[in-house]
């Protein structure tokens, strides 16, 4: 009938938060926080692999990674993320969410260490094993994404579903963070231990041969984290509606529910069987029925997330070149090679701890009050604004460096505090259970696919047309300032694009995929 819901998920939708929520936000998290380590680390070490494998000693500058290497470098793993968000959000709605989640951690663990020890003879051979490991590691990373937004969603009360759901995204901030701040206590360390001189002063001796254990350490610690909640991981039981509505087992979500939240379900075996085996739900992704529910739903998801990354992400790999066009960060010639990987890591962990990280946690204490649809629109909205006022008086902005750093932190705050964080939960929920994961991973690739044009296209657009201003080897691209106000566009595209998103704010999941309504030739109605 429709509206009738099972007794085991009834009992998750109004049971109490307990100790099991925060296990699970913990064990769920931190995969983001390993996620966001492996994924943004690689920006704080780019400059050092320059200077230690495309050193020229005839030059008046550093060495520095050639354009098609360094957008390699940067880019490789969101490909590999984005294959992994569509392949393991598919394995997760066939094969069950716990038993895909540990293959993802796995993965992880083995190529974050795997990227640290990519040796080679030649500069090319090392920079080819270090891209083929990060593009495995983004594999695995792609399969957090949606296994870890399905998980805390079904796991959660529909109460405080937001709220968990953005949590355990918010731990992608303190990734971010921890990565700058282990860049900056390893190159301190080897900067105390090796205190040579400046590039314009020694070139060769600039770059001490222990450097290269720098990027080595710093990319081999993100498997630490992943590594120690794989016994937890496995520990989880498979989600209750995974268990009744996918794989129709409805008296085994109630014995494993009970255990996790400790009252006693019992799960009339016959009516449960009726509810999950209801024709009207065995329609496919690709079916006219899934379009007619949730076609604008997918579109809605997809194009905020794809214009959110291009600006996200654009923002967090290239920050090192943006503080460097206004001066923030001193001519790297003026430096040895790990005093830079220190300055830049300054930079980014002022940023991630003043901008990035508070976002996050904002979101996760007002999601519930504001709910998912405004928090996107307020954040899409002051992405835009913050945007045009560092892109219009740009020039102002090179020489007022505290106020460039202030307003360009307002706009990591507002997009964590807004679409970062929903473009996450949004997809976890509005979507029926046998496809959730697979939606979730097709929004998610999307979203990585506005990475990769982040990643790649922000790189060359930001060159400077002077010459003299450019990095060696680079075409001259449209400069910051113009480049920033391509970002105000997709943010702009995205705010349009969020009035399609629906608002699952107190509503179980059963009602915003709609998996209790009945079809009758292609109508649906509601049986009495």
């Amino acid at each position: 009938m429709a509206g009738e819901q099972l007794h085991v998920l009834n009992a998750l939708d109004v049971a109490r938060t307990q100790w099991y929520h925060f296990m699970a936000i913990v064990i769920a998290g931190m995969g983001f926080f390993t996620d966001a380590y492996d994924l943004f680390c690689i920006s704080l070490i780019t400059k050092l692999l320059g200077r230690i494998y495309y050193f020229d000693p005839n030059s008046s500058s550093p060495g520095s990674l050639p354009p098609n290497v360094s957008a390699a470098v940067n880019g490789v793993a969101f490909c590999g993320t984005l294959s992994g968000q569509l392949f393991f959000g598919w394995l997760g709605d066939k094969m069950g969410r716990k038993k895909v989640y540990g293959l993802t951690l796995i993965l992880m663990v083995v190529c974050s260490v795997a990227s640290g020890l990519s040796f080679s003879h030649t500069a090319k051979g090392a920079m080819a094993t270090l891209c083929f490991f990060r593009f495995w590691l983004g594999f695995g990373i792609g399969g957090d994404y949606p296994l870890s937004a399905t998980i805390m969603s079904e796991y959660a009360n529909k109460r405080t579903r937001g709220a968990f759901i953005a949590a355990v995204f918010a731990m992608q901030g303190f990734g971010i963070l921890i990565g700058g701040i282990i860049s900056l206590i390893v190159s301190a360390g080897f900067k105390n231990k090796y205190n040579v001189p400046p590039y314009s002063v020694d070139r060769a001796g600039s770059t001490v041969p222990e450097a290269d254990y720098v990027w080595r350490i710093i990319l081999m610690f993100g498997a630490l984290p992943a590594a120690l909640t794989y016994y937890w991981r496995m520990k989880m039981p498979e989600t209750a509606r995974y268990t009744a509505l996918v794989a129709k087992n409805a008296k085994l979500a109630a014995t494993d529910m009970s255990k996790v939240l400790n009252v006693e379900i019992e799960e009339d075996v016959e009516r449960a069987q009726r509810l999950v085996e209801d024709q009207a739900n065995k329609f496919g992704l690709f079916s006219k029925e899934f379009a007619r529910r949730h076609g604008i739903h997918l579109i809605a998801t997809t194009s905020t997330w794809f214009f959110l990354d291009i600006a996200f992400y654009s923002q967090n790999l290239f920050q090192k070149d943006i503080f460097s066009a206004i001066g923030w960060i001193p001519k790297p010639a003026t430096m040895n090679a790990i005093e830079e990987v220190f300055r830049i890591a300054c930079a980014q962990t002022l940023i991630a701890l003043c901008g990035t990280v508070p976002g996050y946690w904002f979101t996760v204490a007002l999601i519930e009050v504001m709910g998912r649809y405004w928090i996107q629109i307020m954040g899409f909205f002051m992405m835009t604004v913050f945007m045009l006022a560092l892109a219009i008086p740009y020039e102002h902005w090179t020489h007022n460096h505290v106020g460039f750093v202030v307003m360009y932190g307002f706009t990591f705050f507002f997009a964590n505090f807004g679409p970062n964080s929903t473009t996450f939960i949004v997809p976890a929920e509005v979507f029926p259970a046998r496809l959730r994961s697979t939606c979730h991973g097709i929004s998610a690739a999307s979203g990585k696919a506005g990475a990769i044009v982040g990643a790649f296209g922000f790189l060359y657009a930001a060159q400077s047309k002077d010459p003299a201003k450019r990095e060696k080897g680079y075409p001259a691209g449209i400069g910051v300032r113009n480049a920033l106000f391509v970002l105000v566009a997709t943010n702009f595209l995205g705010l349009l694009f969020s009035l399609l998103v629906p608002e699952s704010k107190g509503k179980s999941l059963e009602e915003m995929s709609k998996e209790t309504e009945e079809e009758n030739d292609g109508t649906t109605v509601a049986s009495t």
